[in-house]
C-alpha cells in the first residue's frame, strides 16, 4: 500500500497505546547497497534521540523505533521480518509517495487460521500458524522516498529523522515507517479495488469485516459481485464491520462536522461536510448566518471567488458559499474573511463527494467546509429566496463513522491505486495513523489499527465484560439504578454516569449505593420531578481500555420514558444469544425483529400483542439458516410509541 503526502491536513493529538504481554520480535533487513538509503555515509549529528551520525544511521535507527513499538505490541512466536529500502518515488511540489509496503506472500487453509477459504498475509499467517510459512523470505517489503532529502518538497520538507515528534514543517519519519509496517500486518486486501476480482477467487481476512453498504454484504459473501465490490470501492461509503475496531472508534473519534441548512424548508437539513486543514475550529455551537454566493464578475466563472470580489457589502456578516476551482482553497478563504465573512462554503465542482480542502494559513480563522458539487447546485438554487445555515457538529454522528457508528474506509471517486480500501477514510478526527495520507499530529501511536488488528486475528479475541442486568426506576425519593455483571471478579473500577439527553454530556453522580443480592443499586436523588435522566456504566475493559456500558432513563415520576422502552441488549457484544428486555405501558400489538445494518430483517422475536409490562425475548444469534456472521446488528420494537433501536455486536 502506498502512503501519500500532502500539506496542511487536520492537526490533532493521538492517544498513546499500551504494550501487551508476549512481544513479538520485529526486525529490519537492509536491503540497500553499498553507500545507498540506510547505508548513506553523509555525515549528520544526532538528533532529538536518535544518536546517528551518518544519513543512513539516522534512517535505521527510525525503522527499528519503528519496529520496536509493532514488537511491543503484537503477540507471535515467529519473528516478523521487514526488508527495507530508500528508492527514488514519485515526488513533485504538491504531493508525493512516502512510501510504499506489500507481503511477500499471502496463504489460506493453514492450520490455526480463523476462516477457511481465506487470504492472510505472511506474517499474519505466521502468527496464526505458529511457524514459518514461507522460510527464508522476510514477510514484507517496503520502499521509502529518498528523493524527499533531495528536496523535492522544496525548502523546510524534508525527512525528520528525529524521535521526538517536533519535526516542524519537515515530514517526521517515524508514523510513517509504523504506517508503512502496519500494511505488511494485514492493514489491507488481497482482492482487486478497481475490478473487485478476488485473488484466485479467494477473499482475504480483511474483506470478511469490509461491508458493501448498497447489497448489505460482505466483500467475502459468495454472493457479492466482482462489480458490486468495485463499485463500494468508490462509494465513499465503505465500512468496516469488526467489533473490536467499532467499539474503539465510539470513544476515540470526535463529532462529525456538517453543514445544517435551517431554511427553506424545501432543502433544510443536514449536509456532509469536507473539512479543511486551516481556518477556525468547527464547533458544537456552530456558526449560523444567511448564506451568500461570492461573485467576482470575471468570466468563465464569476462565483470562484479567484479574482477581487464585486459583492463583497453583501458578504459581510454573512457565510460565503463559493465554488471550487482556478485559485486555491486558502486564496478562497482570505477573499471570504477579509470581506466580513463569518464562515465559508466550497463547492465542489465535479461530481463525488465533499472533497478535503488541503492548504495552511494560520491567519485565516473563519471555519471551512465543503459540499458535494450535488449539494451545492441544490443550496444556490435557493439563494435567491435566502438560505440560512450552520456550520457546526453533529450531536449524534461521529467523523469517519457512518451513521451506524461503523468506521468508514477510504472509498474515493475516483478510485485511486495503492490507497483506496485499505485504509481509514480521511475524514477521521483525531486524525488516525491508517489514513493515506500523513498528518503532522502522528507521532509513535497505532490508534485504532490495534482494534482492526484485534477484529482480524493477531490477537485472541477478548472475553467481553459484559451486563447482566441494567434498569433505571423512578421513584418517589430519586431514580434507582440497578446493574449486575455476567464477570464481576473481571471489573475494575465502575463509575455511574447520568446526563439530561442520551448523547450527553456525561458526568459521574453522587449517590446512595448499595447490593441487591448479586446486583449493585444506586439510588440517585439529585434529581427533578417528572425529568427525564439517562444512566451508563463507565469502565475498564478486558483489554485495558476504558469503555461504556449500557443506557437505560427514568424519571423521578416513577415511569420509564414514553411508558415504553427498549432495554440495551444483554450480553453486548452477544457471542451465542442476547436477552432483549422492553417495556409496554399498555397492551398493545408489538414487532421486535432483528436486522442488519442494511435493514434487512434477520429474525422477528415477537408480532403480535402482548399486555403491558416488563417482557424478555432471547435472540440465539442465528437467522433462518444458521449462525449470523459476525457484525453489527439492529434490535428494532415497533409500537404504537413509534420505532426504537439498540445496536447489538455479534462475535462468535
Amino acid at each position: 500500500m502506498t502512503l501519500l503526502r500532502r500539506f496542511a491536513l487536520p492537526l490533532l493529538l493521538c492517544a498513546s497505546l499500551a504494550s501487551v504481554a508476549h512481544a513479538a520480535n520485529v526486525i529490519i533487513i537492509n536491503n540497500n547497497a553499498a553507500g545507498v538509503g540506510f547505508n548513506d555515509p553523509a555525515p549528520r549529528a544526532p538528533v532529538a534521540g536518535n544518536p546517528g551520525l551518518t544519513l543512513g544511521d539516522q534512517r535505521i535507527n527510525v525503522f527499528n523505533a519503528a519496529a520496536a513499538i509493532w514488537g511491543g505490541i503484537l503477540q507471535s512466536t515467529v519473528t516478523i521480518e521487514v526488508r527495507a529500502q530508500f528508492a527514488n518515488q514519485t515526488c513533485t511540489a504538491t504531493s508525493a509517495t512516502l512510501g510504499s509496503t506489500g507481503s511477500n506472500s499471502i496463504h489460506r487453509d493453514f492450520i490455526g487460521a480463523d476462516y477457511a477459504g481465506t487470504w492472510y498475509v505472511q506474517s499474519l499467517g505466521n502468527k496464526l500458524f505458529g511457524a514459518d510459512l514461507n522460510p527464508g523470505v522476510p514477510d514484507m517489503s517496503t520502499t521509502f522516498n529518498m528523493a524527499i532529502d533531495a528536496g523535492c518538497f522544496g525548502p523546510g520538507q524534508v525527512w525528520y529523522y528525529g524521535l521526538d515528534g517536533l519535526e516542524g514543517s519537515n515530514i517526521e519519519m517515524l508514523p510513517v515507517a509504523i504506517h508503512e509496517i502496519g500494511h505488511g500486518l494485514n492493514f489491507a486486501t488481497t482482492t482487486s479495488g478497481s475490478t473487485g476480482a478476488l485473488n484466485s477467487g479467494f477473499p482475504s481476512v480483511y474483506d470478511r469485516f469490509l461491508l458493501d453498504k448498497v447489497t448489505g454484504r460482505q466483500w467475502s459473501d459468495p454472493l457479492e459481485t466482482n462489480a458490486q465490490r468495485a463499485a463500494s470501492a468508490i462509494s465513499n461509503d465503505l465500512v468496516w464491520t469488526g467489533a473490536s475496531a467499532n467499539a474503539a472508534a465510539a470513544t476515540y473519534l470526535s463529532k462529525r462536522p456538517a453543514l445544517i441548512v435551517n431554511s427553506p424548508g424545501g432543502i433544510a437539513g443536514t449536509y456532509q461536510v469536507g473539512t479543511a486543514g486551516f481556518g477556525g475550529a468547527i464547533t458544537m455551537a456552530g456558526v449560523t448566518g444567511n448564506v451568500v454566493l461570492m461573485d467576482d464578475g470575471t468570466a468563465p466563472n464569476p462565483n470562484d471567488g479567484c479574482e477581487a470580489l464585486v459583492n463583497a457589502g453583501a458578504i459581510a456578516g454573512n457565510i460565503a458559499i463559493v465554488d471550487r476551482g482556478t485559485c486555491t482553497f486558502v486564496s478562497k478563504a482570505l477573499a471570504a474573511q477579509n470581506a466580513g465573512a463569518i464562515a465559508l462554503i466550497v463547492a465542489n465542482n465535479v461530481a463525488g463527494s465533499a472533497p478535503g480542502l488541503g492548504g495552511n494559513d494560520p491567519t485565516i480563522t473563519i471555519p471551512v467546509v465543503s459540499i458535494s458539487q450535488a449539494d451545492g447546485v441544490t443550496i444556490k438554487a435557493q439563494l435567491g429566496g435566502g438560505v440560512n445555515a450552520t456550520i457546526g457538529l453533529d450531536p449524534l454522528h461521529l467523523a469517519g463513522a457512518d451513521n451506524n457508528g461503523r468506521a468508514k474506509m477510504y472509498a474515493p471517486s475516483p478510485f485511486t491505486g495503492g490507497s483506496s480500501v485499505s485504509h481509514w477514510d480521511v475524514t477521521m478526527t483525531p486524525n488516525a495513523l491508517m489514513e493515506p495520507a500523513i498528518n503532522n499530529d502522528l507521532h509513535n501511536t497505532v490508534d485504532l489499527a490495534y482494534n482492526l488488528f484485534v477484529d482480524i486475528g493477531w490477537f485472541p479475541q477478548p472475553v467481553a465484560t459484559t451486563l447482566a442486568r441494567f434498569t433505571a426506576e423512578g421513584r418517589g425519593d430519586g431514580i434507582l439504578v440497578s446493574w449486575q455483571f455476567t464477570d464481576p471478579a473481571d471489573i475494575g473500577t465502575v463509575t455511574l454516569q447520568r446526563a439530561t439527553a442520551e448523547v450527553g454530556p456525561w458526568g459521574a453522580i453522587q449517590a446512595e449505593f448499595g447490593h441487591d443480592g448479586e446486583a449493585m443499586t444506586a439510588l440517585d436523588t439529585d434529581v427533578e420531578p417528572a425529568k427525564t435522566y439517562f444512566y451508563r456504566l463507565a469502565l475498564t475493559d478486558k483489554m485495558g481500555r476504558p469503555v461504556s456500558q449500557g443506557l437505560v432513563s427514568a424519571s423521578r415520576s416513577g415511569s420509564l420514558v414514553g411508558r415504553t422502552f427498549l432495554a440495551a441488549p444483554m450480553p453486548n457484544p452477544a457471542p451465542h444469544g442476547s436477552a432483549i428486555a422492553f417495556k409496554l405501558g399498555r397492551p398493545e400489538f408489538v414487532r421486535l425483529a432483528i436486522t442488519d445494518a442494511s435493514g434487512r430483517n434477520i429474525r422477528t422475536l415477537q408480532n403480535g400483542m402482548l399486555p403491558a409490562g416488563d417482557h424478555i425475548r432471547v435472540w440465539d444469534g442465528r437467522d433462518g439458516s444458521g449462525d449470523v456472521a459476525n457484525g453489527v446488528y439492529f434490535v428494532t420494537l415497533h409500537t404504537s410509541a413509534g420505532k426504537q433501536s439498540q445496536r447489538l455486536a455479534v462475535i462468535h
